[in-house]
């Protein structure tokens, strides 16, 4: 089969012929239909973050396709059954997972990272982790939930807590911000969405903000959320991962109100710690999202309550997957995937 293949930082990724895997027991083989184009991938590339599998090791977290083989005692699948796989598996027996918080397994599994991944003809996945996707749910689109949009489902809806009548800001309005923006308006949510991409706060708009800010044109933008709100937002969620912005986002809360680091930087951030303790701050971290949240969310997705196609600004084959990334570098459309036929 052909994989775009990950040799190391500072390279593109090169097409090569890899042998086709073959499903285990309890596994399934998925013909790959697409499968997103995310950051994750990039700091790989641009930024030397270490995969756990070293390389070579073929990337992609997101991928959606059909059912091509099933390994022994599989169950409750069928060929060409269409699928979505999640970014993460997990083990189901940790601390984390026997209390209901498996996106924080300590035996985590990413595709594109501890295994090979979806930047492939094929992927092999666990059938214990493998999500049917409706015949409404567009199967290229569809990819994206994997990450893109379970991602924000979980920030919103168990880490944030937001409720009808939140009033939110979002900071940062790429693929995974984008999402929080629109998953926070479909639960009753009033949105603030910031970003310095005149493009991206206009799809802001189209996806359900309430109000749009560019720090281009307002520097003190958290004062005009306080002035917007009476005091400032109940939950403000990070999703670009640069500890200024996170401290920034930080003052735009009312008292009492939560900071969700959605965004992933490994340096330090500087928040008063009088301010947390006498106002009754919350700042809480958010990764990827439960098992247990996908057919509610696949379920959301087929009703229209979330848009995939509106999303998805960029398709490419897998031979042009680095001029994809280059596109993610440049910061332009939304959400890029690679589609296989």
């Amino acid at each position: 089969m052909k994989a775009a293949v990950f040799h190391g930082p500072k390279q593109p990724l090169k097409i090569e012929e890899v042998p086709t895997p073959k499903p285990g027991p309890g596994q399934l083989l998925i013909k790959t239909a697409a499968c997103g184009v995310c950051h994750t991938d990039m700091h790989y590339i641009d930024h030397g973050v270490p995969t756990f599998k070293k390389p070579p090791l073929i990337l992609g977290h997101e991928p959606s396709g059909t059912v091509a083989a099933l390994g022994a005692g599989v169950s409750g699948f069928a060929l060409d059954d269409r699928i979505l796989l999640p970014a993460v598996l997990t083990c189901g027996t940790c601390p984390a997972c026997r209390t209901g918080r498996e996106n924080i397994c300590a035996n985590m599994v990413m595709f594109g990272n501890n295994i090979d991944g979806a930047y492939a003809e094929y992927v092999v996945a666990p059938a214990k982790d493998t999500f049917h996707l409706p015949e409404e749910v567009p199967l290229q689109e569809g990819s994206i939930i994997a990450d893109a949009i379970s991602t924000p489902f979980h920030a919103i809806k168990n880490r944030a807590q937001v409720r009808p009548g939140d009033t939110v800001v979002v900071l940062g309005c790429g693929g995974v911000g984008i999402n929080l923006v629109q998953v926070a308006a479909a639960v009753g949510g009033s949105v603030i969405a910031v970003d310095i991409s005149p493009e991206k706060l206009a799809w802001a708009k189209k996806l359900g903000a309430d109000v749009v800010i560019n720090p281009k044109e307002d520097e003190n933008w958290p004062k005009t959320v306080k002035k917007l709100t009476g005091g400032g937002a109940d939950v403000a969620i990070e999703a670009i991962g640069n500890p200024q912005t996170i401290e920034t986002a930080f003052k735009s809360l009312r008292v009492g109100g939560r900071l969700v680091v959605l965004g992933y930087t490994h340096k330090d951030i500087t928040i008063n710690a009088g301010k947390i303790m006498y106002h009754e701050m919350e700042i809480i971290g958010s990764l990827g999202c439960r098992p247990v949240d996908y057919p509610k969310l696949i379920e959301l997705c087929r009703m229209g309550k979330i848009k995939l196609k509106e999303l998805v600004t960029a398709k490419f084959p897998l031979e042009g997957i680095n001029d994809a990334f280059d596109l993610l570098r440049k910061g332009e459309g939304l959400r890029s995937i690679i589609v296989f036929d």
